[in-house]
C-alpha cells in the first residue's frame, strides 16, 4: 500500500518543529517568569544542558571538542561559562597525547579560571571545577595552587548556603568531592557532613 506524500511529510515536519523548539529553549534564554530576557542583557547558554554534556565530555574527546568549539564562540561569556571554559581546555589537556599541547591547554585552563574568579569570586561551581582540576593534576606541574583558597570559599559558601546557579544535586556532588578528596581539615569535613545530611 503506497501512502500520499502530503502524509509522509507530516511526521517530518513534526519532527522539524520540536527540534527547533529544542534548540530555541536551550538558545533563548528566560527568566523565571517565563519571559524572554531584554535584547540588552546578554544570552547564555543552558547550564543544566552544559553540566550533562560535561560529564561526557569527562571520558569523550568529541564532546569536549564540540562544546569548546560552541561555548568559544559567544560573544560575551559569562563568569561561570568562563568556568566552563577552563574546565574543557583542562579536558582538552588530558585528551591531547602531545606534551606540549597538555602542558599549553593546562596553561590556558589556569588563565581561563584567574579571569572567571576575578569576575565571580563567590561562584561555589567555578571554585569547585577549578578545585576538582587541580586536585587531579599531578602535583609536580605546579598546577595546585589555589586548591586552599577554593577549598575555603567552597566551604564558607555551603555554609552561607550561598550557591549560586548551583542546583541542590551540584551542590551534594560538590560536598562529596570535597569530603572524598582528603583535602579538608576534620572540622570542615565535620561542617561539609552536617551540610549534606541537610540537603
Amino acid at each position: 500500500m503506497t501512502y500520499p506524500t502530503y502524509k509522509l511529510l507530516i511526521p517530518f515536519n513534526r519532527l522539524k518543529y520540536l527540534l527547533l523548539l529544542a534548540v530555541a529553549l536551550i538558545v533563548i534564554p528566560v527568566n523565571s517568569d517565563g519571559a524572554r530576557y531584554d535584547n540588552d542583557e546578554i544570552h547564555q547558554p543552558n547550564v543544566h544542558v552544559i553540566r550533562k554534556l560535561l560529564v561526557s565530555a569527562l571520558n569523550s574527546k568529541k564532546t569536549t571538542d564540540s562544546l569548546y568549539t560552541n561555548l568559544g564562540a559567544l560573544k560575551s561569556p559569562s563568569a561561570l561559562v568562563n568556568g566552563y571554559m577552563g574546565t574543557l581546555q583542562a579536558l582538552k589537556a588530558k585528551h591531547a597525547w602531545n606534551p606540549y599541547f597538555k602542558i599549553k591547554y593546562l596553561n590556558d585552563s589556569q588563565s581561563t579560571f584567574k579571569t572567571a574568579v576575578s569576575r565571580d569570586p563567590h561562584n561555589i561551581e567555578i571554585r569547585f571545577m577549578r578545585f576538582s582540576i587541580e586536585h587531579n593534576v599531578p602535583g609536580f606541574l605546579g598546577y595546585n595552587k589555589n586548591l586552599v583558597a577554593d577549598r575555603q570559599e567552597i566551604v564558607k559558601q555551603v555554609d552561607e548556603k550561598y550557591y549560586a546557579q548551583a542546583d541542590k544535586q551540584l551542590v551534594k556532588t560538590i560536598i562529596l568531592f570535597l569530603i572524598e578528596s582528603k583535602r579538608c581539615t576534620p572540622a570542615e569535613s565535620t561542617d561539609l557532613k552536617k551540610h549534606l545530611a541537610a540537603l
